[in-house]
């Protein structure tokens, strides 16, 4: 297990030009700082160590004060703490700074994401949706920015549950300005989590990176509201290619605003008339991951805990084409009909259930079962 000190990896985090898709690969091979060092090529420890003397130490020591201040975090990728749902995708950040309650991202989420400019009865349903869905046992995470994603946040606020917001900036930095007694309301009553070190203004690069945090936190995605091109849609795509579920409410032919939920709806997105049918087809994953999530919320016929985690024929037809050597997404749709949004779900929640484990580079091993 790669170990350093906060200070490390911090000055990791700010190398500039030093992205966390070469640095990971490396940091999970390696036990220390000195021997990520002896791993790497002559020409990428010569590039290393050039990015790491021209850090601004001022920005440093603003960086180690800012952890210093009550509910402030950081967590490494090797940290026990980073979600391990986030951990599994294709570009994971290197660390997360966490202002809040830190414990709350391993928690099971749902995005819910939409409009920057939506209708009233958008704003409407983005609040009634995460005061459903919160008490039912999911975290709201959404990007605290104006419109669909406020409404998220207020909405679980409002039902006394947790609510997660990822920013496109750094953690002493609001974006929208006109957002920060929310942004206040969401530390004290969950955490605001960014990949961005303190100081980091926002840039419109940030937050497409931004959208692949919120979509890899979380189990599913639901899309409120939105025209075709709203960076929601980005989400839901980010979503889709992680292999979680996608949702989408629908809306009048002629609202702009609806156009987008349509086009997802079209490609394979499930439409959804109220929370209650995201529970339910959340059901089967939440039960695994935590068993008491619906006793209160789903029918008493679906509401019983999974406790035989005997895959069925289907994903267990999907293990025998696995075998037992370490294989690639690719590899096993050679052998199988599946696409790979459908088989990256499938193999979530296989993880999920103890009978496989994931690696770095997209490799998944099949878990021998307890004699």
């Amino acid at each position: 297990m790669f170990q350093c000190s906060t200070a490390d990896w911090l000055r990791l985090i700010r190398a500039n030009g030093i992205g966390s898709k070469t640095l990971i690969p490396l940091i999970t091979q390696s036990d220390s700082l000195d021997q990520l060092f002896q791993l790497s090529s002559q020409t990428f420890a010569s590039k290393l160590n050039r990015a790491l003397a021209q850090i601004d130490e001022l920005q440093f020591e603003k960086d180690i004060a800012w952890l210093s201040q009550p509910d402030c975090h950081l967590i490494s990728f090797t940290d026990d703490r980073y979600p391990e749902l986030l951990r599994r995708i294709e570009d994971p950040p290197l660390a997360l700074f966490v202002h809040g309650d830190a414990d709350i991202l391993g928690l099971p989420q749902i995005a819910i994401v939409g409009s920057r400019n939506p209708s009233k009865g958008g704003r409407d349903n983005a609040h009634a949706f995460a005061r459903y869905l919160g008490p039912s046992g999911l975290t709201i995470t959404s990007g605290m920015a104006l419109g669909i994603d406020s409404e998220a946040h207020k909405g679980c606020l409002s039902a006394g549950t947790k609510t997660i917001a990822v920013t496109g900036t750094g953690p002493d930095r609001v974006y929208p300005a006109s957002n920060r007694q929310l942004a206040h309301q969401i530390a004290d009553q969950g955490a605001i989590i960014t990949e961005f070190p303190p100081g980091t203004g926002p840039h419109p690069g940030h937050f497409p990176k931004r959208n692949r945090i919120i979509s890899g936190l979380s189990l599913g995605c639901l899309v409120v509201e939105a025209t075709q091109k709203s960076g929601s849609l980005i989400t839901a795509r980010l979503a889709s290619e992680q292999g979680r579920e996608v949702f989408a409410i629908p809306g009048s032919i002629h609202n702009p605003q609806s156009k987008g939920c349509h086009q997802l709806i079209k490609q394979g997105a499930k439409l959804v008339e109220d929370g209650q049918d995201i529970v339910e087809e959340l059901s089967a994953m939440l039960s695994i991951i935590q068993p008491t999530f619906t006793e209160n919320i789903i029918k008493k016929e679906s509401a019983s805990p999974i406790e035989d985690t005997t895959p069925d024929k289907e994903y267990s037809d999907l293990l025998d084409k696995m075998g037992w050597d370490p294989v690639s997404i690719e590899q096993i749709m050679e052998t199988s009909d599946l696409k790979a949004e459908e088989l990256s779900s499938m193999l979530l929640l296989l993880e999920l259930q103890g009978h496989v484990s994931s690696a770095p580079g997209g490799y998944f091993s099949r878990i021998k079962p307890p004699e």
